[in-house]
Parts: structure tokens; C-alpha cells; sequence
């Protein structure tokens, strides 16, 4: 019975062994088949990334070959039409060759015909000199008898025809000026004329006319009472704030704010509009209230100037200098908006430069400045131009720019080409229509000079300034000033308003001189 179960637990165990035997050969089989199939999958992956490699590197290739020969043909485009152009520019060349080669040949003719009539002249001075020396010996003995006939020496004789000979001359040199200012105007100014008017016609801008008075609308005018304060204290604590008149009278729905300087006219009107919205109105409320809109138009200030500079394409501009360009929002000129003004200015400078094959930045750069010393904040005894032309210097202007702002009213010399076309730009917008406006007083007083220079000539008898002083009619004294006096009259008026006066756009002198002849028949 023991052997048997020996017998059967050997079986089992040799079965079991057997068992394990073969399972630990079939796993290393299929590990090795796994191991095989890992393989041949990684050899495939591998050989799909070569494939789309070399696909990819084939791609690339071709696109840089379609690149190069893409950029190969536009630089033989390119070439091409540079050839063409030094082909072109050559024969240019050739023939302006040609035509100097005839021009000197010409020229050399020219100077042997003159070499001839050098000779012929050579010999007809000196006979003029022997018929002047035997000329001279007949006025002496003429001059002996003309002495003793008319008991004058030939000094006294001589000043006599150099007085009238001097006379005759004025009259003919004033006639002749004018023929030659008036051909001048005929051939010299249809050009400019042309060029003035297109660049007119580019630069067509709204003109703003500003004056010292502003309107704050309100909705009602319970709200004036509130505005007013008890006993007027929030009035008055606004005007010490603001430095402006504030006016509630029976305007309806309506607060006039009324000052010179329009910077504190917009802090006014901007504290008051915000007060109004808030509802809280006493003396603290409105001093914190002015403080941030001071602070806000300074802010909006450099906005402007910063806006206004990039509209233009003006860089590089310092900041003191944008922020003097946004000031001139704030500014007028004869009512005429300051910064409205010089961007006008500006793009006719441009325009007119560019018309003239010169500098457009510069131009442009110089119009948008030309007025920047009527901002400046301190009092000087200088004009506008010079304090102006100083600032751009200060803050590293090109000297081209700092010359026509500083030459723009004549106070100093011109020296650059961008200064008269700054001047000529300047005088162009504000004599344009509707452009600017002064103020009674000044404007008659204006006139009355007018009037006052056109009387300090001699043999003007009355003068009269019509037009809005855009023309000066004056009459002359017959027994005082002849034709030819008057003609010459005109242009020395004409002459001394441009020294002396400062006008807007261009006065005309008209000369009149009236000749009357009475008789009675008895």
C-alpha cells in the first residue's frame, strides 16, 4: 500500500514537473514571439519615419528650390528694370552730350564773331577817342562863349542840366521799375500762384472762432440757486478757484463764463458740469473739484498735443514741446483756434514743400511750430517769433526749423528755403475768409494808422481806408504831384506798409490824382 502511494505521488510529481516544464517553455516561447513582433513593429516605425522623413526632406527641398528660383526671377525682374534704367539714363547722357558738343560749337562761333566785332570795335573807339579829343576843343572854345553870352561858369551851367537831367532820370527810372515789376508779376508769380492754389485747395479745414465767453446749459434754473450759494459764497469760492467771471443773470437754463484765458474758461465750465451731476455744491466741494479738473486738462492737455503729433507723423518732438502743442487748444489767435491754426499750417507747409521737390518733415515740423511762443506761460518782453525760435532751440530743434520760426514775422533773417514758404503759409490761413476776427478797438485802430501813413507822404491831400483795410485809396494834390509821381507814390506806400504795419493778408494802394481846368465865360 505504501509502494502504490509512492508509486502515485511520483506519478503526480512527475506530471507536475512535466507541467511546469512545459509552461515555462511555452511562456519564453510566446515572451520571444512578443519580443519578435515588438521588433518587427519598431522596424516598421522606423522605416514609416525614415519614409516620411525623406517624404518631408523632399518637400523642404522643393520649396526652397521653388523659393530661390521665385526670388531668382523677381531679382531678374529687378535687374532688368535696372538695366533698363542705366540704359535708359545713358542715353540721356548721350544725348545731352550731343546737344553741349553743338552748344559749345556754337559757343565757339559765337566767340569768333565777338573777336571780330572786338576788332571792329578796338578800331571805332579810337576813332571815337580822336573825334572826342577834337569835340573836346570845340566845347572849350563853345563853352568860352556860352560863358561870356550868358555870364554863368560852366560849374553853375552844369549843375543846372544835372537838375534837370536828374529829374528826367527819376521820372524814367520809375517808369521803367514799374514795366519791370509788372512783367515781374505777369511771368514770376503764375507758378506760385498755381502752387498757392492747389495747396488751398488740399487742405480744406474747419475754422473755430473762439471768444472769451462760455455757456453752461443747465436744466432748470433752480440750479442756479445752488450754483449761487448762500450769499453768493459758492459763486465767489469758484471764481477764486478758477480765476473766471461766473455770470447768473435771467439768461434762461443758461450760466455765461466769461474770462481771457480759455484753459481756465474750460476748468469753469468742466467743475461746474461735474458739481452740477454730484448735487454736493459748497466751497470744499468745489475747490477738490477744480483740483482734479486741473489735473484732468493737463492730462488731456498732453493727450492733444501727443494726438496732434501723431496725426501729423511728426517723431521725436520733446515732451515740453508736445505738451505746448496741446496748450494751443486752449489758444486763439484773432479768434482764430491756435492749434487749429498751426495744423492748418503744417499740412500747407507740407503740401507747398512737396509741390517745390523740398524737405516735407522739416516743412511740416516748422509750420506745426511756428506759433509755439504764443503759449509759452512767462511774460516776455520778446515777440512771439523770437521766444518761439529760442524754445526750439532749448529743446534741440534742427536749425532750419528754429530759422523759420524765428523768421516768420521778419524779426530776424531768413537763411533756409522752409523759412518764406512757412511765412507765406502762415499769412495764407489767416487770410483765408472767416478765419479770424479781431476786436473792434484793435481793428480801428488799425485803420487809423492806415490812414496816418498814407497822409505822411507829401502831396497826398486826403487818404481813406475801404475794404476792411484791405485797400488804401488815396488822393492826391494835382499842383503838387504829377502822373509819374503818382505811379511812384503807390509803391512807396505799398513799401512802407509792409516795414512798418502788420496786416492780415494783403492791402491794395490806389493812387488817384484828379486834374480839373475851370474857366467863365462873361
Amino acid at each position: 500500500m505504501s509502494t502504490e502511494v509512492i508509486v502515485i505521488v511520483a506519478s503526480l510529481i512527475a506530471t507536475i514537473v512535466l507541467s511546469l516544464l512545459f509552461g515555462s517553455f511555452l511562456y519564453k516561447r510566446r515572451l520571444k514571439k512578443n519580443e519578435e513582433d515588438a521588433q518587427a513593429k519598431a522596424k516598421l516605425i522606423i522605416k514609416e519615419a525614415e519614409i516620411a522623413a525623406e517624404n518631408l526632406k523632399k518637400d523642404r527641398i522643393l520649396e526652397a528650390k521653388e523659393k530661390f528660383l521665385k526670388m531668382k526671377s523677381e531679382f531678374e525682374e529687378e535687374t532688368n528694370k535696372k538695366k533698363s534704367l542705366i540704359i535708359s539714363n545713358e542715353q540721356k547722357i548721350k544725348q545731352r552730350e550731343q546737344t553741349l558738343s553743338k552748344e559749345i560749337e556754337s559757343l565757339k562761333r559765337k566767340e569768333g564773331e565777338l573777336d571780330d566785332i572786338r576788332t571792329d570795335l578796338s578800331a571805332q573807339l579810337e576813332h571815337t577817342r580822336k573825334r572826342k579829343e577834337e569835340l573836346d576843343k570845340f566845347n572849350q572854345q563853345k563853352i568860352q562863349v556860352l560863358e561870356n553870352i550868358s555870364k554863368l561858369t560852366a560849374d553853375e551851367a552844369r549843375e543846372q542840366l544835372v537838375a534837370s537831367l536828374k529829374d528826367e532820370a527819376q521820372t524814367r527810372a520809375s517808369s521803367y521799375v514799374k514795366d519791370i515789376m509788372e512783367q515781374a508779376k505777369l511771368t514770376a508769380t503764375k507758378e506760385a500762384k498755381k502752387i498757392v492754389v492747389e495747396t488751398i485747395q488740399r487742405t480744406a479745414t474747419e475754422h473755430a472762432i473762439e471768444n472769451c465767453v462760455s455757456i453752461f446749459n443747465i436744466e432748470s434754473d433752480d440750479i442756479k440757486g445752488k450754483v449761487i450759494g448762500r450769499e453768493g459764497r459758492n459763486i465767489r469760492a469758484l471764481e477764486a478757484a478758477t480765476g473766471v467771471e461766473i455770470i447768473v443773470d435771467d439768461t434762461p437754463e443758461a450760466i455765461i463764463i466769461s474770462g481771457f484765458d480759455p484753459v481756465r474758461r474750460e476748468i469753469a465750465r468742466l467743475s461746474l458740469h461735474r458739481l452740477v451731476q454730484d448735487g454736493r455744491i459748497h466751497p470744499a466741494r468745489i475747490e477738490e473739484i477744480v483740483a482734479k479738473t486741473t489735473k484732468n486738462i493737463e492730462d488731456e492737455i498732453v493727450e492733444i498735443g501727443e494726438r496732434t503729433v501723431i496725426d501729423l507723423g511728426i517723431h521725436g518732438l520733446h515732451p515740453e514741446l508736445v505738451k505746448m502743442v496741446g496748450r494751443m487748444r486752449f489758444r486763439s489767435s484773432y479768434g482764430q483756434n491756435l492749434l487749429q491754426h498751426s495744423r492748418e499750417v503744417a499740412n500747407l507747409c507740407a503740401i507747398m514743400a512737396s509741390e517745390l521737390g523740398l524737405n516735407v518733415k522739416q516743412a511740416k515740423r516748422a509750420g506745426l511750430l511756428h506759433d509755439i511762443g504764443k503759449v509759452w506761460p512767462e511774460e516776455l518782453e520778446k515777440p512771439h517769433a523770437i521766444v518761439g525760435m529760442e524754445l526750439a532751440q532749448k529743446y534741440k530743434e534742427h536749425p532750419v526749423i528754429c530759422n523759420a520760426i524765428g523768421a516768420h514775422h521778419d524779426e530776424i533773417e531768413m537763411t533756409s528755403i522752409i523759412s518764406p514758404i512757412v511765412q507765406s503759409c502762415d499769412a495764407i490761413s489767416g487770410a483765408r475768409p472767416g478765419a479770424r476776427r479781431e476786436v473792434m478797438e484793435q481793428y480801428i485802430k488799425r485803420l487809423k494808422e492806415l490812414e496816418q501813413l498814407g497822409l505822411s507822404f507829401d502831396g497826398v491831400d486826403k487818404c481813406y481806408a475801404i475794404q476792411a483795410g484791405r485797400e488804401l485809396r488815396v488822393i492826391v494834390d494835382a499842383e503838387k504831384a504829377s502822373d509819374e509821381r503818382a505811379g511812384q507814390l503807390s509803391f512807396d506806400i505799398s513799401q512802407k506798409i509792409e516795414r512798418d504795419m502788420q496786416y492780415p493778408g494783403q492791402v491794395k494802394v490806389t493812387v488817384i490824382r484828379e486834374m480839373r481846368s475851370v474857366a467863365y465865360a462873361k
